[in-house]
Parts: structure tokens; C-alpha cells; sequence
């Protein structure tokens, strides 16, 4: 999540409405309402992408001035959190328990060593190894004033903050407006209602790795939906791709995982950590979905 030296909105009159776009957490992002009205839509899409930016700031782990940035610099001493870091450190501490501890936000470091930019270059065992000795969720220590960070050791909200950014941004949304509105951050987006009466709004999906297949378009009346894979960060060597979804527990990234999930939640949050989680049961992933009894499409 990387914070912008220039933060702009562009407003477009569309069919049904408005469309604003801007850009933040590294992705392209879109507010639509279905209003004419030019100032109610540019005024809530300024508040969402407002807040958007905020949480950036806020979390981002390449803001030198963020809660995150304070967190992994504190060298073992406890700094006090607010009540939003600590729902979304109860919320991670979630993740990792329904997991069994593959989904780990200090296992960040790993980034360090693993860098997924389609090239061949491949840590050596050594490497990941040693940076297995910075992660484990289960020493770090924090209540609803206070955390404490082991030295050495870094979170790293990535995995849970675009999902959050939505589910926020639906809040701010459905307290301006009764209108419809839906909220796309880089492919994870969420809608308050139909865009009108029973007719959906009509989402597409990229396919992972395959450039000439059109998206895939899925009806959304309402609800949130959240995709993750490998479509764009992956490494190659030797005709064997490496994931970037990494194991928390071993260091290597995931096998025999679909390229993409997609899942269907009630919020934006919800529907991208079962995705995440999903991934990381590799070949059981959609047995795992099927388990939770929610809506989701697997591309392999």
C-alpha cells in the first residue's frame, strides 16, 4: 500500500449514474452510484476515497509515519494502539487461529527474501530459513491499549487491509446515500443493493494468466466479493511456478493451489480472508469453500 504524492478523482457520468475513480493501495479503484446527480456522487466519492487514503496511511508498512511503520520500529517496546489497530489485530489474530498458523501478519519478512516479480530467482533454503526465525504471531503480545513487538519482528496488514478499506467505505456510503452504491478497490468490492430493481450489477474477473480469455462476469445484487491468486506476482524456474502465496509456517509459497479464487461474503473482509485461507489449502481449496457453504469460483 504505497502513499501517493498526488491524489486526484475523476468523476464520469454513466448510464446509471456516476462513476469516480481513483487511485490507492497500489490499485486502481472505482465508487459507483447510480445517481444523476453530479455533486452527491463527487461528494461521496470524495469521502470514500478519503478514507480509503486514510487507512493507507494508516497501515501501510511503506509509510514511515504509519501505525504499522511505529509498530515494527518499536524494538521490543510496548506502544500504545488505538481501538481500530485493535480490532484489526483481533481480527488477524483470528485468521491465524483458523489457519492453524499458515495465515501469520508477521510473516512479512519473508517479502524480504521472496520477491515476485516473474523472474526466476528463488531463495535458497538457507535464506528462508533464517527468516523463520523472525516470524511467529504467538509472541507477539497486545490488548486494547498496548502492543508489544518482539525485536526483529514486523506485521504487515496487506493481507487484511484493502478488504477492510471496502467494508469501511460501504459504511460511509450507506450513511450519506440510500441510493446504490458499489465500491471496487483493485477487484475487491462490495454493493449496499441492485443497482436498480432486481437487475444486479455486473462485475468482471480477470483471468489469471491468460491475457486473450475475457473476464468473467458475476451478478451482484448485494454483498461483497473478493478474489485472490497469483494471476500478476509469481516467480518461474526450472517450468515450476512459485506462488506468492507463502506458507507462514514453512517459508515457501503454497502448491497445488487453483490460480484464483473468488468468493462471495456478506463483507468485503469476510470474502477475502475465506479466499486467502482457501488458497493456502492448496489442493483442497475448493473442498475447503464447499465446507463454509458460500458462493465462489476456483479457475485452476
Amino acid at each position: 500500500m504505497n502513499k501517493r504524492s498526488v491524489r486526484n478523482i475523476e468523476v464520469t457520468v454513466t448510464d446509471d449514474g456516476h462513476s469516480i475513480c481513483f487511485d490507492a493501495m497500489a490499485s486502481p479503484c472505482e465508487v459507483l452510484v447510480a445517481s444523476n446527480d453530479s455533486k452527491l456522487a463527487l461528494t461521496l466519492g470524495r469521502l470514500i476515497a478519503d478514507e480509503v487514503w486514510r487507512i493507507e496511511d494508516k497501515y501501510s508498512r511503506y509509510q514511515p509515519t504509519s501505525v504499522c511503520s511505529a509498530i515494527n520500529n518499536s524494538r521490543g517496546k510496548s506502544i500504545p494502539i488505538d481501538q481500530e489497530t485493535y480490532l484489526l489485530l483481533n481480527f488477524a489474530d483470528t485468521c491465524y487461529q483458523l489457519s492453524e498458523g499458515v495465515f501469520d501478519i508477521t510473516s512479512g519478512v519473508l517479502q524480504k527474501i521472496w520477491q515476485f516479480d516473474g523472474s526466476s530467482n528463488i531463495p535458497c533454503a538457507a535464506e528462508v530459513k533464517k527468516s523463520l526465525e523472525n516470524i511467529g504471531w504467538l509472541n507477539v503480545s497486545f490488548d486494547e491499549q498496548y502492543i508489544i513487538m518482539p525485536e526483529n519482528m514486523e506485521v504487515d496488514f496487506g493481507g487484511i487491509g484493502k478488504e477492510y478499506a471496502v467494508d469501511r467505505a460501504m459504511i460511509i456510503a450507506n450513511e450519506f446515500t440510500e441510493l446504490p452504491v458499489l465500491v471496487n478497490l483493485g477487484g475487491d468490492l462490495a454493493a449496499n443493493k441492485p443497482r436498480k430493481v432486481n437487475v444486479p450489477w455486473q462485475v468482471g474477473i480477470e483471468h489469471p494468466g491468460f491475457i486473450e480469455r475475457k473476464p468473467m462476469v458475476v451478478s451482484l445484487l448485494q454483498g461483497a466479493l473478493a478474489t485472490s491468486g497469483d494471476a500478476k506476482r509469481f516467480l518461474l524456474k526450472d517450468n515450476v511456478r512459485y506462488s506468492h502465496i507463502l506458507n507462514a509456517k514453512t517459508g515457501w509459497p503454497i502448491v497445488q493451489a487453483p490460480r484464483s479464487i473468488t468468493v462471495v461474503a456478506p463483507q468485503c473482509i469476510q470474502a477475502g480472508i475465506l479466499a486467502t485461507l482457501a488458497l493456502m489449502q492448496g489442493a483442497q481449496a475448493e473442498s475447503f469453500l464447499t465446507e463454509q457453504e458460500i458462493k465462489f469460483w476456483a479457475i485452476r
